[in-house]
């Protein structure tokens, strides 16, 4: 299930972000790449907990928490910190799969990686090529997004970015342990609640609105892990 959540960060809020970023430090992408990914990644990033990447890193938390629609899609227990990359002179990411457990660098926690996600910092029309490439079952999905926007999608996909031969693309991405690991069961509660939703808006008051949220709600109670 890939779910686009527009318009996540404000103009101004993706204004400050990319000049902020102008002041970080930037190294290689492959400290971060699994084993396999290493040999098909090719980026920069902001290092992992350089200060500016835990600034911008709390203001995208901020936002994803008063965003309804990214809370029903992704039901999140837990959000890794917010990192940082940009694509620019043919750089690319190969095919991949995202590694399914990470470390937080400041706790030790760990994490499984249900969901990865992208926010777009720089608008479309300011670069060629970096479009992110996401496989399932439907085959190929080429996702391009405005700045501001997030693209949310089952860690397990295999996805890359394509070169960017003009401009530079520029980035956050991370991955979240949602509360409901099966991304099945997680897309039938998404669908359901915007069902709930729905019916609310265009039929306040209806008889079905109760049972109908009691059975999201005892799914819900079924199947997440906490």
């Amino acid at each position: 299930m890939l779910i686009t959540i527009p318009d996540l960060l404000t103009p101004e809020q993706v204004a400050h972000a990319r000049t902020r970023l102008n002041e970080a430090q930037w190294v290689d992408g492959k400290v971060t790449a699994g084993y396999q990914a290493q040999t098909v990644k090719k980026n920069a990033q902001v290092a992992e907990g350089h200060p500016i990447a835990q600034e911008l890193g709390e203001l995208i938390l901020t936002a994803l928490a008063r965003s309804p629609l990214f809370m029903s899609a992704a039901l999140p227990l837990r959000v890794f910190p917010p990192m940082f990359n940009s694509y620019a002179g043919g750089q690319t990411f190969g095919a991949h799969v995202d590694t399914a457990i990470r470390t937080f660098s400041t706790t030790g926690q760990r994490i499984r990686t249900d969901l990865s996600a992208t926010l777009f910092l720089t608008a479309p029309e300011d670069y060629d090529g970096g479009e992110l490439d996401v496989q399932d079952t439907y085959g190929t999905h080429s996702v391009k997004l405005p700045a501001g926007s997030l693209l949310l999608y089952p860690a397990t996909s295999l996805h890359a970015v394509r070169p960017v031969t003009r401009g530079a693309r520029v980035s956050s991405f991370f991955w979240l342990q949602s509360m409901i690991r099966d991304d099945g069961q997680r897309g039938m509660l998404f669908d359901l609640d915007n069902a709930i939703q729905r019916l609310a808006t265009d039929n306040p008051g209806h008889p079905s609105s109760l049972p109908l949220t009691g059975v999201y709600h005892n799914l819900l109670r079924q199947w997440a892990e906490m």
